[in-house]
Order: C-alpha cells, then sequence, then structure tokens
C-alpha cells in the first residue's frame, strides 16, 4: 500500500471488522487484531508500518500506550481494593520478581541468549495488561474478588513492567560505562520520584479544575487528553520512560478524587482507548518480519509457553497468596488468567529496535518471542478460562436478573413475579414504607437511588443485567436510564411510561434514547397499571408450547396485558408496541390479568355496606 491514506483506512476497517468478530466470539479481540497484522505484515507483504509512519511510528506507540494506561487507572477504585489489597500488593512485589526470574532463567538455558537479553524478556513477560485481562474477564465472568485482583494486578503491574525494563535496558547500554549499577540504580529513583510527583500533581490540578467546573463541558475531554500527553512527554525529558508511570499515576488520582465527575471523560477514554488499541496490535504485529513469524510456531516458544502457563504463574500466585484468605479454587483461576497485551508488544518493539541498533543482535528475538507468549496465552486462556471457572465453581451468574427502580405496588407486583420465575430481582427506592413493603414481600431490596455514589460502593450488581424504571417520578426514571446505560447496554434499559408522556407533544418530550425502551403497551402508563393493580389485578404466567402458542393465549383471555416474555435461558422480554414479539413456543408470558367487573362490584357493595 503506498498511499497513506488507504493504508490507514485499511488498518480502520479492519480494525472494526477485528473487534466486531470478537464481541460476536466473546474473545479478547487482541486475538483477532495481531492474527489481521500478521495476515496484512509478513504474510501478504500489504503493509509496512515503518515505510507508512517513518520516524513517527514509535512516539505515537508509546503516546498510545500511555493513553491505554491512563484509561485503565482511572478505574482503579482505592475502596474496591478492601481485604484483597495485601494479595494485590504481594501481586506485584512478590508475584512479579519470581515470575521474572524463572521466565529469564527459562530464556537464557532455552535459547541460548545473552543473560542480558533474557532479563530484559523476563521484565517483558511480568506484565498482563488491562486491555486483555478486562475483555478475558467479561468472557469468563470470575468471582468478584479473583475479579477485582486479576484487574488491579493488570492495571499496576503495566507501568512497573515498563519500568523494569526501562531500568534493565539502561544497565545493559551503560555496563560498558563502568557504572552499570550506580546508574541503574539512580535512574530508578529519578524515575519513581518524576513519574509520581509530576502524575500526583497533574491529577490533583486536574481534578480541582473539573470539580470547579472551570471548564465548560465539551472542552473536559480535550483538556484531560492535552494535559495527559504533557505530563506524559514532561515526566520523559525530566526522566527517560517516567512517562508511563506518570500518566498512571495522574489516572489514578484523579479516578479516587472526592467530586470529581470522570464519567464522560472515561467514556471517551475507553472509545479512545478502543481506537488505539486496535491500530497498535495490527500496526506492531504487522512489522513482524516473516522469518520471525515462522519462528513464532517453533519447539522452543511452544515449551517457554508451557513454562509460563504451569510453573512461572502457579509458583508467584501461591507465594503472593500464602497466608490469606484466598481458597484453593480461586487460586487456581489466580494461576490460569495471565494473558500477555499491548505494553509488552509495544515495549518489546521500542527496545528491541534500540539495542539492535547498539550492536546486541540477539535482541532481535525479543519481538517475536513477545508475540509467541501474547498469542499463546490469549488462545490458550481464552479456550479454557470459562470452563475451568465453571467446573472450579467460582463463575458468576449469567446477568440476566433485573434492578428495579422503585418499590411501589406496581413495582413490588413485578418484581415478585419475577422472582418467582428463578430471576434475581433487586428492588430500590428512597421511600423507607415501599422498602419496608417489599421486605415483607421477601424481595432484595436497596433503601437509596441506585445511582448515587452511595449506591457505586454498596449495590451489588452481581447477576443483574436489566434495569426496568418503574418510579411515577418520570425524571428520577431519565436518570437512572441514563446512568445504567453503561452498565447494562442500551437494550437493557426500559422506562415505564408516565401522565406526562402520553399529554406532552413531542417537541416536550424526553429523547428515547435518553430514557429507554419503553414498558409495555403504549396506554399502559404508571398511573393505569397502579389503578388496576389496586382494584386486584393478578400477574399469571403461562408456558407456551408447539400446540399452545402465543396467538391462542391472545384468544383464550382478550382482555390479559402481555407484561414479559421469558426464554428458557431466562432472559426478560419485554412486550411494547415498538417492539413486539414474535410468536414462540419456547419462553414463559407473564401477562396482567384484571379483575372481573362483577367481583369489583361485590367488592363495592361491600365497601358501601
Amino acid at each position: 500500500m503506498h498511499e497513506t491514506a488507504l493504508a490507514i483506512a485499511v488498518i480502520g476497517i479492519t480494525a472494526l471488522f477485528c473487534q466486531w468478530s470478537a464481541w460476536l466470539a466473546r474473545l479478547p479481540a487482541i486475538l483477532f487484531l495481531l492474527l489481521a497484522g500478521l495476515a496484512l505484515g509478513p504474510i501478504s507483504g500489504l503493509l509496512s508500518p515503518d515505510e507508512l509512519f517513518g520516524d513517527l511510528l514509535f512516539p505515537l506507540v508509546s503516546l498510545a500506550v500511555a493513553v491505554i494506561l491512563f484509561e485503565g487507572s482511572l478505574t482503579l477504585n482505592f475502596n474496591e481494593l478492601g481485604h484483597i489489597s495485601a494479595v494485590v500488593r504481594r501481586m506485584i512485589t512478590v508475584a512479579a520478581p519470581v515470575t521474572w526470574l524463572i521466565v529469564a532463567v527459562t530464556t537464557h538455558f532455552l535459547f541460548d541468549l545473552s543473560w542480558e537479553i533474557s532479563i530484559l524478556f523476563g521484565a517483558l513477560m511480568v506484565v498482563t495488561g488491562p486491555t486483555v485481562v478486562t475483555p478475558l474477564l467479561r468472557s469468563v465472568r470470575p468471582s468478584e474478588r479473583v475479579a477485582n485482583i486479576l484487574r488491579w494486578e493488570g492495571i499496576i503491574i503495566d507501568p512497573i513492567g515498563a519500568l523494569l525494563v526501562v531500568v534493565v535496558y539502561e544497565f545493559i547500554v551503560s555496563q560498558t560505562q563502568g557504572a552499570a549499577f550506580s546508574q541503574s540504580l539512580l535512574l530508578f529513583t529519578e524515575i519513581i520520584v518524576v513519574g509520581l510527583s509530576i502524575g500526583a500533581a497533574a491529577g490533583y490540578a486536574l481534578g480541582k479544575i473539573l470539580a470547579g467546573r472551570r471548564l465548560p463541558e465539551y472542552l473536559q475531554n480535550l483538556a484531560t487528553l492535552s494535559i495527559l500527553f504533557m505530563v506524559f512527554a514532561f515526566c520523559n525529558h525530566l526522566a527517560h520512560e517516567s512517562g508511563l508511570l506518570g500518566v498512571t499515576v495522574m489516572g489514578m488520582w484523579l479516578g479516587n478524587m472526592r467530586g470529581v465527575h470522570i464519567h464522560n471523560i472515561l467514556n471517551f477514554k475507553e472509545n479512545l482507548t478502543i481506537l488505539f488499541i486496535s491500530g497498535l496490535f495490527i500496526i506492531l504485529a504487522a512489522r513482524l518480519p516473516t522469518q520471525q513469524l515462522l519462528g513464532i510456531i517453533a519447539l522452543g516458544p511452544l515449551l517457554l509457553l508451557v513454562v509460563i502457563q504451569f510453573v512461572a504463574r502457579p509458583i508467584s500466585v501461591l507465594l503472593a497468596t500464602l497466608g490469606s484468605n484466598i481458597g484453593f479454587r480461586e487460586r487456581i483461576l489466580l494461576s490460569w488468567i495471565a494473558p500477555r497485551g499491548i505494553v509488552a508488544a509495544a515495549v518489546s518493539a521500542l527496545f528491541a529496535l534500540r539495542l539492535t541498533d547498539q550492536g546486541f543482535t540477539d535482541a532481535e528475538v525479543l519481538v517475536p518471542l513477545t508475540f509467541a507468549v501474547i498469542l499463546g496465552t490469549v488462545i490458550f486462556q481464552s479456550a479454557t478460562a470459562r470452563p475451568l471457572a465453571r467446573i472450579l465453581g467460582i463463575v458468576e451468574p449469567e446477568p440476566r436478573g433485573v434492578l428495579i427502580l422503585g418499590a411501589n405496588s406496581v413495582a413490588r407486583k413485578i418484581a415478585l413475579a419475577l422472582k418467582q420465575q428463578s430471576l434475581a430481582v433487586i428492588v430500590s427506592d428512597s421511600n423507607w414504607e415501599n422498602i419496608r413493603a417489599a421486605r415483607m414481600a421477601g424481595l432484595k431490596t436497596f433503601y437509596g437511588n441506585p445511582v448515587s455514589e452511595f449506591a457505586g460502593d454498596r449495590l451489588d450488581l452481581t447477576g443483574i443485567g436489566n434495569l426496568m424504571a418503574m418510579s411515577p417520578l418520570k425524571e428520577l426514571n431519565v436518570i437512572a436510564s441514563m446512568h445504567f446505560r453503561n452498565e447494562f447496554g442500551d437494550s437493557h434499559v426500559f422506562t415505564i411510561r408516565t401522565s406526562g408522556d402520553t399529554d406532552k407533544t413531542e417537541k416536550h418530550q424526553v429523547a428515547a434514547q435518553l430514557k429507554g425502551s419503553a414498558l409495555f403497551r403504549n396506554d399502559m402508563t404508571y398511573a393505569k397499571l397502579a389503578s388496576m393493580v389496586h382494584t386486584g389485578a393478578e400477574i399469571k404466567a403461562t408456558k407456551l408450547s408447539e400446540t399452545f402458542g402465543l396467538d391462542d393465549l391472545r384468544q383464550q383471555d382478550t382482555s390479559a396485558i402481555f407484561l414479559f416474555a421469558i426464554t428458557d435461558k431466562g432472559k426478560v422480554k419485554p412486550f411494547s408496541d415498538e417492539t413486539p414479539l414474535k410468536n414462540s413456543a419456547s419462553c414463559t408470558i407473564l401477562s396482567l390479568i384484571p379483575e372481573p367487573k362483577e367481583k369489583q362490584s361485590t367488592a363495592d357493595d361491600d365497601n358501601a355496606g
């Protein structure tokens, strides 16, 4: 590809296809991105990143990695550490050095590399990385404690691993100057001091700006990205390769400041991170020479994978969890999941080039070995981690449950009907009388606003994947829908209609994309449902079959109001006029059956008497 615009467009459309394929297959996108990069680069020769970007290639790679680490560190909430803080700390201080040592020794004897290059490669392999751990956790869905340990380890170890590689690199280069140890120690101290101080100062300053609303909302993302790039460049200017640590500290500080709302920034950075990750993996894989690509599938890299997966990781996890309350089954899963990601790929490519230029010819194997470990760990762990978690019994249930905003009479009636279908249900309300009635009915409750900071720390959404906003207050329903769209997805957020929705003209209505999908028929407002429940309407469950379908149910009881269809797999599909349910023989229908008028008249007569 000789035209720059065409080459970049091909990278973009390829990245989109890979991300889409990963979403369909529920596998980490890195697998598809690496294969696509290899196909475009060494296999077909269509893409040559070095010719395409020239001297800009590695500065762009470095800035992209900085954004990825910053986005990951923004999600680190210190409140999540709790009782696992000691384990996470030992995963960094004990497990990482053990992995480093085992991999370095194995690489030295297995590939006959110099000790210097072997130690550098060992430092590279301590990095797991959130770009591969996070999607793998979404697919595996382990217990909350295991997921938190792996996520914290992946984000914190990225800059530390890069720091270790920098120190080893400086040690190798400075050997010829006769002051290797002292120079490496000085560099290490400089990187720590500069990264921590500049990162913390930048995070605090940006947090104050955002909390004080000194920037309009539309400039907050631009300001964050600009300051991020400045911190990265300034740290590197003061202390070589300290930028990654600086942006990570900046993200952690900003993400844990009180009164700072980072949701818009986080959403922007997540989208930007997907773009950078997709492009980076394709570009770095395309740089791999054909001869080195063939070396990936040799016996040596396979043996290295076996040592990393079944020797180094289990030993390091065992040492890190000794004396903790982490159970045996949790230790097995922690030992199993440790894929390598973008930081290992980017840093190996960067320092392999620098070392090769300085005469270290065996540094050429760093990139193919790193890619072999990335591909091997991702493929193996993606295929086996989920079944292993199920066997061990430490996997979270499918997120098919329902969070209901409101514990009023309508919400309680519907919550009980869903609970009877073996669905996880939580009702949330700030009205104590409603919550007390829900608890008396045997429902799981949350007393408070589900979009509050308090709820963010304490509302357990394990197994919950849908929101049904059923408050009579339309504004509260809209706010909850907007809040949980990112948590559950647009197609899993539903809102009950209120009388205001039907009375107002279109120009006075809240946009549909903000309030979620409408629940039930167009004429089924909260007020109408509350009236029906008050007069004795009941919810009936009917199992459809091959001989009795949805049309038959309609004909059997013309007064029934269809509420939900629950599939055999436990998925909830509310009825609505916008998305009518097709005839199905493998689901249960929940219908609201009005009390017969005769009974209502009798009850009224009794009350009058």
